[in-house]
């Protein structure tokens, strides 16, 4: 079994602070230099994140097969659920339907899940448009290997606007965050 954080309170510390940093600042591709060599499929970034946010109370579900199961088991006690009832979800492949997913309520759109979602490169370059609050006008972002189909899957969500699905691109040991209240236009 691969290990987790070398020093596992101060790395948790590290990679929460990281995705608060990129969740106030959508679009803009945050490092995570302590982020440990997760099991496969999983990468660093999504690997940390999961330490530092998982634990026996929250609800996890993954598709990473019975070594990532075993993985998260051990480093954080989280209990496996079904993608609908989750509080996070970790994709490493194409995610469940993103409607079907936990999205909070009117009163408490906090009760939302979060997706982290594995994708192939991050790039601050042309190929998304990303624009709302925490980003002054507007930012590029070029994602390599999100889902098709992904950036109008989730623009269907705007409407349910406060329930939604934050979500966190992960690609080796970087992450960008994309809080619900972000707009992404395919400028492809």
């Amino acid at each position: 079994m691969t290990p987790g954080f070398a020093e596992p309170v101060l790395g948790a510390q590290s990679s929460f602070r990281a995705m608060l940093h990129a969740l106030s600042h959508p679009g803009r591709i945050v490092e995570l230099p302590d982020a440990p060599q997760a099991t496969a499929p999983l990468g660093p970034a999504m690997g940390a994140l999961a330490l530092a946010l998982c634990d026996a109370d929250t609800p996890l579900w993954h598709d990473g097969g019975a070594a990532v199961t075993d993985w998260l088991r051990f480093h954080t006690g989280a209990p496996l659920t079904e993608a609908h009832a989750a509080r996070f979800l970790l994709a490493s492949g194409a995610p469940p339907a993103l409607a079907g997913l936990a999205l909070g309520s009117d009163e408490a759109p906090q009760d939302g899940a979060t997706l982290l979602l594995q994708v192939t490169a991050l790039e601050p370059v042309d190929g998304w448009r990303l624009s709302g609050p925490g980003i002054e006008s507007s930012t590029s972002l070029r994602v390599s290997g999100a889902p098709p189909g992904f950036v109008a899957e989730r623009a269907a969500l705007a409407a349910l606007f406060p329930r939604g699905l934050d979500i966190m691109l992960c690609a080796g040991r970087h992450i960008v965050g994309l809080p619900r209240t972000t707009i992404i236009r395919d400028a492809r």
